[in-house]
């Protein structure tokens, strides 16, 4: 494979005590301050650099991820990582793991205006990359003149926006919010979607977002854990053919999508992220695990079912 996508480390595993990603409890720490926490990040940082990583996507409700992240690039001067962030969660969890709530979600111009001047004060000028937060196509941004006027001048001041997306209906928000324009000019260029061989459903629509010219990034590629604790068979049997684990595979089944320009791991130590990484060993054809996707329905309430943990 001559033109494959570049991988990027996303952060959602690493700037809070809790997430929703099997097997996550073992790579971490057992005594989560933020302090170690704080370590754990760098570390993993420390290791995707190694491995020629120059990715790296956070959101303001990820806990500290991004102060985080800004600490590692100042200790370490890096000048060629690209960062994305993402704003319309906040995070409310308070550094526990045994609330019923972590993350709240608003999509308004008060939000949006207070998350990217935080996101701004703690990254500057690295971020290159702002997305909306899981937009479904109910969300108030659709229709919200005073927000898009809002997210309109950040595009204009030279800030890329993007959005992600989640639900069983993926496909219907990318192919809406590429069609917003403000001021006679599109304003998403960028689009993030959960695909991986159980949840298929928006890879139309994300070969539509690569044929408009947007950005493709893949997220949930191991469908949070899913497919590295407990792959199909299909999944394992490659994975033995191959020598690599299952989350490798999973990771490479995205690689393999014609339409796919960046994946993100989601790596909670340096152990799991090599082991992401082996994906680049691994050659697929793009349906070749197409059997063991899923109704999204049932992934989504799957997934929904998952403990923060």
């Amino acid at each position: 494979m001559s033109d494959v996508p570049d991988f990027a480390l996303g952060l959602a595993a690493l700037g809070r005590p809790a997430y929703i990603n099997l097997g996550r409890e073992h790579a971490l720490p057992d005594h989560r301050d933020v302090d170690a926490m704080r370590a754990q990040c760098h570390a993993v940082l420390d290791a995707a650099y190694a491995a020629g990583v120059r990715r790296v996507d956070a959101a303001r409700s990820y806990g500290r991820a991004e102060e985080f992240l800004a600490q590692w690039l100042a200790t370490r001067g890096h000048q060629d990582v690209q960062v994305s962030s993402k704003w319309g969660y906040a995070y409310v969890a308070d550094w526990r793991r045994d609330v019923a709530t972590h993350e709240v979600k608003e999509h308004s111009v008060e939000q949006f205006t207070r998350q990217w001047r935080e996101t701004e004060e703690l990254l500057g000028a690295h971020v290159g990359l702002y997305n909306v937060h899981s937009l479904t196509s109910d969300s108030p941004l659709f229709g919200d003149l005073d927000l898009l006027l809002a997210l309109g001048g950040l595009r204009d001041s030279g800030v890329r926006l993007g959005f992600s997306t989640s639900g069983p209906h993926q496909g219907e928000t990318v192919r809406r919010a590429l069609e917003l324009t403000v001021e006679g000019r599109r304003l998403f260029d960028s689009v993030q979607s959960t695909w991986n061989v159980l949840e298929t459903s928006v890879g139309p629509a994300l070969a539509f977002a690569k044929e408009s010219g947007a950005e493709v990034f893949v997220k949930e590629g191991v469908a949070n854990g899913r497919l590295a604790v407990d792959p199909p068979p299909a999944v394992r049997e490659l994975a033995d053919q191959h020598g690599v684990g299952p989350d490798a595979v999973a990771l490479a089944a995205v690689r393999a999508q014609p339409w796919a320009d960046v994946v993100l791991s989601g790596a909670a130590s340096p152990e799991q992220l090599h082991a992401n990484l082996k994906a680049r060993e691994v050659d697929l054809e793009p349906d070749e695990l197409a059997a063991c996707a899923e109704p999204p329905e049932q992934y989504w309430a799957t997934r929904a079912s998952l403990p923060w943990e």
